[in-house]
């Protein structure tokens, strides 16, 4: 029980790290890059830790399938670690670019953890309260971001929104020491090339997102390496990714809901502070408080989640998860000029409602539908689907605002946007089959 507990904490604290490190440079990037100069390389250190954690979080998964988990996940914080000790020291805007990099390929090895360490070490019905633990790092992480960016820039240095991992990190990795693995790994060669072809497409795709020239051509051959990966994949015994587990059709529709439903309206948390700041004149703080109610409806749906997929199945709970999000995003397109805080707090929690059933219910999914030795890339698999969904849908709704003649018209379009997306999901949810689970 103890060994639990060590490991709980430990990977909490992972996720606040990563969490905090998403957005804690929001508020203090423009002092940095005045800082170091490079204003030119303004999005690339956002751009660098989230493509490095995004591509990456497939590829920790299976190596913790052949490895072990613990050997893994601490590799991940270390990493991170060395990434945040190196951030702090950068001299110049490329050398940051770069240590936020490698900071984000520590991230992404330490993200999929939690719910793969809980898959292994705590019953379904247990599973929705530990994701609801890790909800709230990222709604305690929301909160105090801006707060403790501010703080570090007003009394000491920017230098420390990174170095303040590095306590954090030391004490993860001491709560690890205890953790005995439950997983027995199934040992296997590591697919390299498949790897390589894997990471460099992905992050191709991916520089589209953030790319002022030449999109066209970093997606294409981010596509031409994709196809090169999966005829590749289909001739190895030991794969980076297994097809076998998307031969389940229950599995297979659920990465393709999730993709949807994060590509729809996840995003929005994106656009809503600036929507408050700029129609109801709310300060940054205020604005950003709203986010609160996301992770209010989280938790509380994630809570019960794991009892009602053992008692109902998980096609209703995406029926009415979908549901939930589809209505978020009716309230979300009727958002006017006279709309303040408390209403699009009422949506947050909506929101919130269905992304933590949505959520709970997938990660549970792609852990119970597969063997063992596949848990991980398959819970892994089910964040990608979900990050990929998430970039493509902060860059489109990007779009529509900066190329709006106007920014409530820029709003309107996105947000329609976000409804149109998640009806989509919500019509696939009807294609998720309840069946047995392996295990």
């Amino acid at each position: 029980m103890k060994s639990k507990i060590a490991v709980l904490v430990s990977m909490m604290l992972a996720l606040l790290m990563a969490s905090l490190d998403t957005t804690i440079m929001n508020t203090t990037m423009p002092l940095i890059a005045k800082s170091l100069g490079g204003f030119d390389l303004f999005a690339w250190p956002f751009a660098t830790y989230m493509i490095a954690t995004t591509v990456l979080a497939p590829v920790a998964g299976r190596l913790s399938d052949l490895y072990g988990r613990k050997q893994v996940f601490a590799s991940g914080m270390i990493v991170f670690l060395i990434g945040s000790l190196l951030c702090g020291l950068s001299q110049t805007m490329i050398q940051l670019v770069i240590f936020r990099g490698i900071q984000g390929i520590g991230a992404g090895f330490m993200m999929p953890f939690p719910a793969i360490i809980a898959g292994d070490l705590f019953s379904v019905e247990k599973r929705g309260k530990i994701q609801a633990i890790g909800t709230s790092m990222w709604g305690l992480s929301a909160v105090i971001a801006p707060l403790l960016g501010a703080f570090f820039v007003e009394h000491s240095t920017w230098r420390w929104i990174f170095f303040v991992n590095i306590p954090i990190a030391l004490l993860a990795l001491v709560a690890l020491l205890p953790y005995r693995e439950e997983y027995t790994p199934k040992k296997a060669q590591i697919d390299y090339i498949g790897t390589l072809l894997f990471t460099t497409g992905v992050t191709l795709l991916l520089l589209v997102t953030v790319v002022d020239r030449n999109p066209f051509v970093y997606g294409l051959a981010g596509a031409l390496f994709v196809i090169c990966f999966y005829f590749f994949e289909k001739r190895q015994s030991s794969s980076l990714i297994p097809f076998s587990i998307f031969r389940d059709k229950t599995l297979r529709w659920m990465n393709i809901n999730g993709f949807l439903g994060w590509a729809a309206l996840f995003g929005a948390a994106s656009y809503i502070p600036l929507f408050l700041q700029n129609m109801a004149h709310l300060t940054i703080f205020t604005s950003g408080i709203v986010l609160l109610g996301t992770a209010i409806g989280w938790i509380t749906a994630s809570v019960p989640t794991g009892t009602w997929i053992l008692k109902y199945g998980y096609r209703p709970l995406f029926i009415i998860g979908n549901a939930l999000l589809a209505f978020s995003g009716v309230l979300l397109a009727l958002l006017h000029e006279e709309s303040g805080f408390w209403y699009v707090f009422i949506v947050m929690i909506i929101q919130g409602l269905a992304f933590g059933m949505l959520s709970t219910t997938g990660v549970i999914g792609a852990q119970q539908l597969v063997q063992a030795h596949e848990k991980g890339i398959s819970t892994s698999f089910m964040m990608f689907s979900r990050n990929i969904g998430t970039a493509i849908g902060v860059t489109i709704m990007g779009a529509f605002l900066s190329k709006s003649e106007d920014f409530m018209s820029g709003m309107y379009q996105l947000f329609l946007y976000g409804l149109m997306g998640s009806l989509l999901a919500f019509v696939t949810s009807f294609f998720i089959k309840d069946r047995q689970s392996v295990k």
